[in-house]
C-alpha cells in the first residue's frame, strides 16, 4: 500500500491531567502515516486523485487547539477518526509527542493505529 507521511506537524494544545497543564497551550508534534493508493495521482499528477495533505494538516492542527483533552490518547483517537472520514484513506497511524511530558525523558509519545471497517 502507498503512503503519505505528514512528519513533525507543530501543534498547540490544552492537554494534561495536572491543574497546571489546563491553564495553558504546550506544543505538541504529531506525526502522520495515510495508507492509501496513489497509483491514480502517480499517473494523473491530479490533487483530485488523492488527498489535500495541506487540508489534513489545517483539520489536524485546528482539531488540536481547540480540543481539551486530557490524554494524548484521547487526541490521538480523534485525529484518527478524522483522517478515516477520507474515504481514499485505508489506514492511518498517528504518534504524538509531548516534549517534556516525562520528568526524565525529552518527550513522552503514542502511537496509534486505525483501520477502515469492512
Amino acid at each position: 500500500m502507498d503512503r503519505i507521511e505528514i512528519r513533525n506537524l507543530e501543534v498547540n494544545a490544552i492537554i494534561g491531567t495536572l491543574p497546571l497543564e489546563r491553564e495553558r497551550r504546550q506544543k505538541l508534534l504529531v506525526d502522520v502515516k495515510l495508507s492509501l493508493d496513489l497509483a491514480a495521482a502517480g499517473r494523473s499528477d491530479a490533487l483530485e486523485d488523492t488527498v489535500n495533505y495541506a487540508e489534513i494538516e489545517t483539520r489536524l492542527a485546528e482539531l488540536a487547539s481547540t480540543s481539551q483533552f486530557k490524554l494524548i490518547e484521547g487526541l490521538a483517537g480523534a485525529m484518527g477518526r478524522l483522517l478515516l472520514a477520507y474515504p481514499e484513506v485505508c489506514s492511518a497511524e498517528v504518534a504524538i509527542a509531548k516534549p517534556g511530558g516525562a520528568r526524565f525523558a525529552a518527550a513522552v509519545a503514542v502511537v496509534m493505529n486505525f483501520t477502515r471497517e469492512a
